[in-house]
Order: structure tokens, then sequence, then C-alpha cells
């Protein structure tokens, strides 16, 4: 398969300079959805385009107000939480993995509710509690701490929310509790 080279010449390239290449192409991945600005530098290098056009092109997009990572994470963190129910941990991997940094993760993950976190976790839980009637409560309690686990959340909040829901139906649960959760600081005890 042939590389695409970001020069005139490619069908899907207008015709020009590279900057005119790397406008387009950034307008036409911009149209699809919003980016990041490493997305969009990612997909510029792999057309080929020079590195100092790659930064001129994207220095502009950015005081556009095209390209803003701030208002990608915040709005990323608000839809990925409320439509698939990821918790902060998962939220900061995923806005990780598409080239936001530390910072920008860490402010827009810190303006999720805490108690919002909790609703959704009970919510999800709620959603699959009858798919688990007739099983054990050992094999319950894996499987909806595991959905909470799959979509970040702690182990501290996922237990405690699992325990909340199942105690409420009126199944008890204590032989499955751990004692301590690793994410919950320990008392000091002196020896």
């Amino acid at each position: 398969m042939a590389r695409r080279s970001g020069m005139p010449g490619h069908p899907e390239d207008p015709p020009g300079d590279p900057e005119s290449a790397a406008r387009a192409l950034c307008l036409r991945m911009l149209t699809d959805r919003p980016r990041t600005r490493a997305q969009l530098a990612t997909a510029l290098d792999r057309r080929g385009i020079p590195a100092e056009v790659v930064e001129q092109v994207l220095a502009r997009f950015t005081d556009m107000g095209l390209v803003n990572d701030e208002a990608f994470a915040r709005a990323w963190v608000d839809s990925r939480h409320h439509g698939r129910g990821l918790a902060r941990r998962a939220l900061a991997a995923e806005l990780r993995r598409r080239g936001v940094d530390g910072d920008t993760v860490q402010a827009a993950v810190d303006g999720l509710d805490p108690d919002q976190e909790q609703q959704t976790a009970r919510a999800l839980v709620l959603r699959r509690l009858p798919s688990t009637r007739g099983l054990t409560p050992v094999a319950r309690t894996r499987r909806l701490v595991g959905l909470l686990a799959r979509r970040g959340y702690p182990p501290s909040v996922a237990f405690r929310v699992v325990r909340e829901v199942l105690e409420q139906e009126g199944d008890s649960m204590e032989p499955c509790w751990p004692e301590t959760f690793e994410d919950e600081p320990q008392p000091d005890v002196e020896s």
C-alpha cells in the first residue's frame, strides 16, 4: 500500500503547497468531529507535511479556536461519562491516548462531580442487576464489581455501590466484601 505523501498529487490533496494541503486536511478532519492537536499533528506527519508547516498551521487553527484541547477534554469527559458511564481513571486514559497533556486531562476529570460519578456507577449496576439474578452471591458480586472496574471505577467505589444495591435487594453479601481497599488510605498502626 502506498504511503500518502501530503504533497499535491494525492487524489484527496488540493493543488498547492504543503501549507495548503495541511490546512485542507485539518479542515476535513475537523468537519468529521473535534480532534486534539496531537491527533491532527499525527495525521499531518503521516502525510509527510514538514514539521515547521505542521506547527504553523496548528498554531493558526488554535488561535482561531478550531483546535482547543481544553474544550475537547471537557466535552469528552461529559459525553463519555454520561453516555458510557466511564469513571475518572478510564476517561483520563482515553484522553492521554488522544494526546491531551496531563494538566488538561487532570482539569477535565476534576470537573466530574464525585456524587455524579457515584450515581452513574449505581445506575450501571442497577441496569445490569436483573441479569445476575439466580447467580450465587459471589458470582453476582464478581460480575457487578467487574462491570464497574472495566469502566474505571476504583475498588472502593465499586464494592460500596454493589454492596448497597445488593443489600437493598435483600441479598446478604458480607462474606464477599474485602476488609480494605488499596485506593483508600489505611490507618497508621503502631507496633
